[in-house]
C-alpha cells in the first residue's frame, strides 16, 4: 500500500492579505479617471480631484491592439505616484491590452497601487494575476459587456477588484450600456459567493458615470465607480468628483 501524499496547497483558496489599495477600495468611493483630463495641466487637475476627497485615481492604458486608441504607459503613472499617495490615495490601473503579462512589471515598478487586466485580453488570466500579487500589487480582472460574468467565476476568491465595463472599452463620454445593472448585481453575487458580507471583492463599473447612473449602480452592488468625462470634462472637476460622490455616499 503506498503512503498518502499530502495535498499540495491551493493558490486560489489561499487568503488574501488585505494590502494598502485594498483596504482603500472597501470603502465606497469615486475613481476619477485621467483619460479624460487636460493633460497639459495633469498634475493640476489630479491635485483638484484629491483635494475634493478622491482617493483613488483612474489610470486608462489602451495599446491600439485590444482597442483602438493608443493612450498612456508608465511613464504617467511613475509622474503621479508621489502626488496621489502623498494625499493618502492610490493609483487604480486599467489595462486594455493585449498579453498584459508582458507590461506587469513595468506598471508595478512605475507605481501602480493595483492593476487591472481584461481576462478577453490574455489566455493565462491565473499567471497574469500571479505576477501582479508577486509585485506587491492589488489585482483587479475586467470583463467587457459581451462577457458573461461567470467568466470571472474561477479567480473571483483572489481577487481584489473586479471590474464591470458598462460601455464598449476605447473612448470615453459614452452612455450607459442599459442592461449593466443587472450584470453588476450578478457580478456581485458571484464576488460574494461563499463570503461573508464585506469579505468579497470590490466591485468596479467603468462607463456613462454620472451622478444620475451612479445611485442605480450602487444599488446594484458596486462600490467603486470609475468617472471621467464628467469629472475632468466639466468646469470645475473638484465639484464634479463631488456630485458623483454624494450621490452614492462615498468615503
Amino acid at each position: 500500500m503506498s503512503a498518502s501524499v499530502p495535498a499540495a496547497s491551493d493558490p486560489q483558496s489561499a487568503p488574501r492579505e488585505l494590502t494598502r489599495a485594498d483596504r482603500l477600495m472597501r470603502d465606497v468611493r469615486v475613481a476619477p479617471s485621467i483619460l479624460a483630463a487636460d493633460f497639459g495641466r495633469l498634475r493640476e487637475q489630479v491635485g483638484e480631484v484629491l483635494a475634493a476627497g478622491a482617493r483613488v485615481i483612474h489610470v486608462d492604458v489602451m495599446d491600439g491592439h485590444f482597442v483602438p486608441p493608443i493612450t498612456i504607459g508608465p511613464l504617467i503613472v511613475s509622474a503621479l505616484s508621489e502626488q496621489v499617495r502623498d494625499a493618502g490615495g492610490m493609483l487604480d490601473v486599467h489595462l486594455m491590452i493585449e498579453q498584459p503579462e508582458r507590461q506587469v512589471a513595468e506598471f508595478a515598478k512605475a507605481g501602480a497601487d493595483s492593476i487591472t487586466f481584461h481576462i478577453e485580453a490574455t489566455a493565462h488570466a491565473a499567471r497574469v494575476a500571479q505576477l501582479i500579487r508577486g509585485h506587491g500589487v492589488e489585482v483587479g480582472m475586467a470583463i467587457n459587456p459581451a462577457t458573461p460574468v461567470e467568466a470571472l467565476s474561477e479567480m473571483a476568491p483572489t481577487l481584489g477588484l473586479a471590474l464591470c465595463m458598462t460601455i464598449n472599452p476605447g473612448w470615453g463620454g459614452q452612455a450607459m450600456i442599459p442592461s449593466s445593472p443587472g450584470k453588476i448585481e450578478r457580478l456581485r453575487a458571484l464576488l460574494d459567493r461563499g463570503r461573508a458580507p464585506g469579505e468579497g471583492a470590490a466591485l468596479e463599473v467603468d462607463g456613462g458615470i454620472d451622478p444620475a447612473t451612479a445611485p442605480i449602480c450602487r444599488a446594484a452592488g458596486t462600490s467603486l465607480f470609475v468617472a471621467g468625462s464628467a469629472i475632468f470634462g466639466a468646469p470645475d472637476p473638484g465639484a464634479a468628483y463631488l456630485a458623483i460622490a454624494r450621490a452614492v455616499d462615498a468615503a
